[in-house]
């Protein structure tokens, strides 16, 4: 009975056996190491709830599997004995020094926050892939002391070269691109930028010139601006303004040269003050309105006369704007310059009047109509009294109006209220506003001579002719006839 009982338990015990053995074993080790794997995974997600991720770099600074306290830690130590090192061109350098302006780091929520983005069970890619957080670290500083400080940097505090835009140039014969230049200028809005960045990040080390603390040109040789300047100045270049004066006056590059230029935006522009002064000396010397001429009488006596309204008289401003345009334009072309309302004349020569005219001779109380350089009419005549309110201006004019059966009209007495005179003449030719012309005299005793010296014969201004002469003169000539009154 006792053998009995023995083999029962051998069977037990060779049963159990065979139940760690064949397949179950596999599925049970199986099993052991999912767990032990599940409570791995687990444990490493449950130490990322409260670590930042591997790879993790925090303003640029590795903080792989660091705790919040860990890096605020490291934040505060960088206080103590922080300085930043400022590389400046020509290899100078300055500090900045955390004490000197009162640096201290204040705690925030950004690095809570910045851990909280992160998915603590996602933890396994963090090893495949880095991790970059930007930070706004807060840090309070003296504000005074840092804008004193900068001020004492040497890139600052010395004399500052500025930089110097790509730009137009003339080489003599045409215009190319000046390539910028870049000097010592400091970008204050840059640079102070740049300082508390570099503070609030607890970075060592500023280089300037990598920051672009410097102040950079606005135009550089591949600015389209520039390129286009430079096309449109060449082009300006090409034009030729000739001005036919007494001599050709050609305006070409050598003078547009001299007013061309660019503003601070790259418009191309004239230089106004040098043109209007080119225009005051052109019209100085080619405007003869009111100007003294030379002249020799049809009686051979060589004489000058001057004022008047006749003559050439340049619209400067007008023609300012006209010759820019046509620069701009890249006119070729041969015209006459702008001129006031009856500015103009009949030639260019000295005697500008040309050659078909009137010529009143008040010394001699002599005149001649000159057509064609020929003289198609003279008579005596009798001019103002030679006092000034009665006298007959010198001058160049021209016949202003024309008309027959006038009656002139003299000016108000004041004793009577009447006028000086109302006399009626067949043929009245204006050569001023103010009232003097040419006219008939009926009532004159004679002309020429010296009649005139007489107050009771001499004019009020007027040229008085004989009947038969105004009529004469009044069928030949025409309003804007050219009228010489000289001595």
């Amino acid at each position: 009975m006792g053998q009995g009982i023995r083999k029962k338990k051998t069977r037990r015990k060779t049963k159990k056996l065979e139940f760690l053995k064949g397949p179950y074993k596999v599925w049970w080790i199986a099993g052991i190491c999912v767990g032990a794997g599940v409570l791995s995974y687990l444990g490493v997600s449950l130490f990322f709830t409260n670590h930042f991720y591997i790879n993790t770099k925090i303003n640029g600074k590795d903080f792989s599997g660091k705790s919040v306290q860990s890096v605020e830690k490291y934040l505060e130590s960088e206080v103590d004995g922080y300085e930043l090192t400022i590389l400046e061109k020509d290899g100078n350098t300055d500090t900045i020094s955390g004490q000197e302006i009162s640096l201290k780091y204040q705690k925030s929520d950004e690095i809570e926050s910045a851990l909280k983005k992160q998915n603590a069970f996602l933890w396994p890619k963090s090893l495949f892939s880095k991790k970059t957080e930007k930070i706004s670290i807060q840090v309070s500083y003296d504000e005074a002391a840092l804008n004193q400080k900068i001020q004492t940097i040497q890139a600052v505090s010395t004399e500052q070269i500025p930089a110097q835009n790509a730009r137009p140039e003339y080489n003599g014969e045409t215009y190319f691109i000046q390539k910028e230049t870049y000097g010592t200028a400091v970008d204050m809005e840059v640079l102070n930028q740049k300082i508390h960045e570099y503070i609030s990040e607890f970075k060592h080390s500023l280089d300037m010139e990598q920051e672009q603390c410097y102040a950079k040109p606005r135009f550089t040789s591949e600015s389209p601006e520039v390129q286009a300047a430079v096309d449109l100045m060449n082009r300006c270049i090409t034009a030729s303004i000739t001005y036919p004066m007494k001599e050709q006056v050609v305006v070409d590059k050598a003078l547009i040269t001299q007013w061309l230029t660019v503003d601070e935006n790259m418009n191309v522009t004239f230089q106004n003050d040098a043109m209007k002064a080119w225009f005051t000396q052109f019209g100085d010397l080619y405007d003869t309105q009111g100007t003294t001429r030379s002249l020799v009488t049809p009686a051979g006596k060589t004489t000058t006369v001057t004022g008047g309204t006749y003559g050439w008289s340049i619209d400067e401003d007008t023609e300012l704007i006209q010759l820019q345009n046509s620069i701009k334009n890249g006119e070729v072309i041969t015209r006459e310059p702008a001129y006031y309302a009856g500015g103009i004349a009949a030639s260019h020569s000295e005697q500008d009047w040309g050659t078909t005219f009137i010529e009143v001779d008040l010394s001699a109380q002599h005149m001649w109509y000159i057509q064609n350089g020929e003289i198609a009419l003279e008579t005596d005549v009798v001019t103002g009294v030679p006092i000034p309110e009665k006298i007959t201006p010198e001058g160049v004019y021209s016949i202003l109006e024309m008309s027959e059966d006038e009656t002139l009209v003299g000016e108000i007495v004041p004793e009577t209220g009447k006028p000086e005179y109302e006399t009626p003449v067949d043929y009245w030719m204006r050569v001023t506003w103010s009232g003097i012309g040419f006219h008939d005299a009926i009532w004159q005793p004679a002309f020429g001579g010296s009649l005139n010296q007489d107050p009771d014969i001499g004019s009020h201004g007027c040229i008085n002719m004989p009947l038969s002469q105004a009529a004469a003169l009044y069928g030949l000539i025409r309003t804007g006839t050219p009228v010489v009154i000289h001595y």
